[in-house]
C-alpha cells in the first residue's frame, strides 16, 4: 500500500523504513504537517500516517477522501486531532498505537519531576559557571509524599508503580472507570478527582484529551490544590489552562510546573526555531519562570518506542489492506 507519512523526521525515517523491510509498503515521507493546505500532498496514496499535531478535522478528511484515502494511521496513542464522526461518515478507517512504550513516557515524567523538585537544571548551569553554591536549591523527598495521578492507562499505571515501589510515595489516582484489581496489584488507591486535586503534593497527568476534560486544570482547580504542589504534564497540552498556570505561579500557589506538551504547540514543536522570534507571549512567559521545566514533546522518544510504533502502524496498514479486523481501530 502507498502511504503518505506526514510530519516525518529523520528518526521516523530510520525506524519506519527498517520495520518496513518486513512489510514492503510504498512509503512517502513528508516533512510538512497535515493541514488543509498540505493534504493534497497525499495524492496517489491510499493511506496517510500522521502524528500528534497533524490536523485531521472535517475539512482535511473531506480532502483526503476526495483523494481516495481509505486509512488514517496515527503513530501515537492520542486521537484528539481526528474528527472520528466525519471519518466514519466518509468510510475512512482510523487506527492508532495505544501502547507503544508506556515506560518511555512514565520514566520521562519521573525525570521531569526530579529535575523540577531537585532543581537539577539550575545546579548544572551553576557548575558550568564555576558556581558551587547550594543556596536556593533545596528540594523535597518524594518518599511518603502524596502523588496524585489523573488517568491510569498503560502509562499512568507504570508511573504509579515507579512512585509506589521506587519512591515509597503514597499514590492516589482518578480514572472515570477505576480498576480495583490494578490498584491492588500496583499498590495505590483510586479516589475522586476532587481528592486527587485537593490533597496531592504532586499531580501527574496521564489521560487522553477529550472535549470533556479540556482545561481540567484551570483557575478553579488550581486554587483548590495544595499550596506549593508540583504539576507534571506529559500527556496533552489542552488538559491545562496555561494562563491559569501562569497566574498560579505568579501567586506562588503552584510550586512548580513540568511540561512536555503545550496547548498551542502545533506550529512550533518538532521544528528548530532558534533563529526566530516566537510570537507566543504566553509560552515565552511560562518558560521564563525558574520553577518551570519545559521540553518539546520528547517524552515518547526512545528507540524502543519508535520501533514499537513503526511495527504497530505497519501491521495495521497491512491488515487493513488484507481486509482483516484491526484491534486498534477507532473507526
Amino acid at each position: 500500500m502507498r502511504v503518505a507519512i506526514f510530519s516525518s523526521k529523520n528518526y521516523d525515517h530510520h525506524s519506519i523504513e527498517k520495520e518496513n523491510e518486513h512489510y514492503g509498503h510504498d512509503l512517502v515521507f513528508l516533512n510538512e504537517r497535515l493541514t488543509k493546505e498540505t493534504a493534497e500532498k497525499a495524492k496517489g496514496a491510499e493511506a496517510v500516517c500522521i502524528f500528534v499535531n497533524d490536523e485531521a478535522d472535517a475539512e482535511v478528511l473531506e480532502i483526503l477522501a476526495g483523494l481516495g484515502i481509505k486509512l488514517v494511521a496515527l503513530r501515537c496513542a492520542g486521537y484528539n486531532n481526528v474528527d472520528l464522526d466525519v471519518a466514519k461518515k466518509l468510510n475512512i478507517k482510523v487506527v492508532r498505537v495505544p501502547a507503544y512504550s508506556p515506560y518511555s513516557v512514565a520514566e520521562y515524567a519521573v525525570g521531569m519531576l526530579l529535575t523540577l523538585n531537585r532543581q537539577i537544571s539550575r545546579g548544572l548551569k551553576r557548575v558550568r559557571e564555576n558556581n558551587f553554591s547550594l543556596e536556593g536549591l533545596i528540594g523535597h523527598d518524594v518518599h511518603k509524599k502524596t502523588v496524585g495521578i489523573i488517568g491510569v492507562g498503560h502509562i499512568g499505571s507504570v508511573f504509579a508503580h515507579i512512585m509506589t515501589h521506587g519512591f515509597g510515595a503514597n499514590v492516589i489516582a482518578y480514572k472515570p472507570h477505576p480498576d480495583p484489581e490494578l490498584a491492588k496489584k500496583v499498590g495505590f488507591r483510586f479516589t475522586s478527582l476532587d481528592e486527587v486535586i485537593e490533597t496531592s503534593d504532586i499531580i501527574s497527568l496521564h489521560c487522553p484529551l477529550t472535549h470533556e476534560n479540556h482545561h481540567m486544570i484551570n483557575e478553579e482547580t488550581l486554587a483548590r490544590a495544595k499550596k506549593g504542589f508540583y504539576l507534571i504534564n506529559t500527556s496533552r497540552g489542552g488538559l491545562v489552562d496555561t494562563k491559569a498556570v501562569i497566574k498560579s505561579l505568579k501567586a506562588k500557589h503552584l510550586g512548580g510546573y513540568a511540561a512536555d506538551v503545550y496547548e498551542e504547540e502545533g506550529p512550533l514543536f518538532f521544528e528548530n526555531h532558534a533563529d526566530d522570534i516566537i510570537d507566543d507571549d504566553i509560552l515565552e512567559r511560562l518558560i521564563a519562570f525558574p520553577n518551570v521545566i519545559f521540553t518539546g514533546h520528547q517524552a515518547f522518544l526512545t528507540k524502543e518506542a519508535l520501533s514499537n510504533i513503526a511495527h504497530s502502524i505497519l501491521q495495521d496498514i497491512s491488515d487493513a489492506e488484507a481486509g482483516k479486523e484491526i484491534p486498534d481501530a477507532l473507526v
